[in-house]
């Protein structure tokens, strides 16, 4: 199970390095207030809907799962 874990993480750090966050894509887009608040909220819904889908591609449940789900869609989010 951890050989798993390991292998989904390593796969997301790779898959992450490559596209923008959230946050750096409304910097670029020079957002604020409610624009900014609205967009960061979909971008985080859909990064939420694409990890999920990634944890079930991978065939991960429980705490693997959690895990899995909450560092993906904070690496898609960004700082």
């Amino acid at each position: 199970m951890k050989t798993i874990v390991f292998a989904a993480i390593l796969s997301l750090a790779a898959g992450s390095a490559l596209a923008d966050s959230c946050k750096a894509q409304s910097d670029t887009k020079k957002l604020a207030g409610a624009a900014k608040d609205s967009f960061m909220k979909k971008c985080e819904n859909d990064a939420k809907t694409g990890c999920d889908k990634s944890a079930a591609e991978k065939k991960l449940s429980g705490a693997a799962k959690d895990s899995f789900t909450k560092k993906c869609v904070n690496d898609a989010v960004g700082a």
